[in-house]
């Protein structure tokens, strides 16, 4: 499925969900999938973010600024 297939779809089902409900219902539910994506991506960043940070920190090359003090 191409970019442009795919938002096609997003509004097919868009449209079949707000078909013969509320205008309340449909804010609502546009509220929960729009919190949804954001803490999805919230995760993503952050899963990414640590494994950056390891594969940085596994990569250190000995530098005096870094001290191991678990003994």
């Amino acid at each position: 499925m191409n970019s442009c297939e795919f938002v096609t779809f997003i509004s097919a089902l868009a449209c079949s969900i707000a078909k013969e409900r509320s205008t309340d219902e449909i804010t609502l539910l546009g509220s929960v999938f729009s919190q949804l994506g954001d803490t999805l991506s919230t995760i993503a960043a952050r899963e990414e973010f640590c494994t950056s940070k390891k594969t940085d920190d596994d990569s250190d090359n000995g530098d005096d600024n870094n001290v191991d003090i678990s003994g």
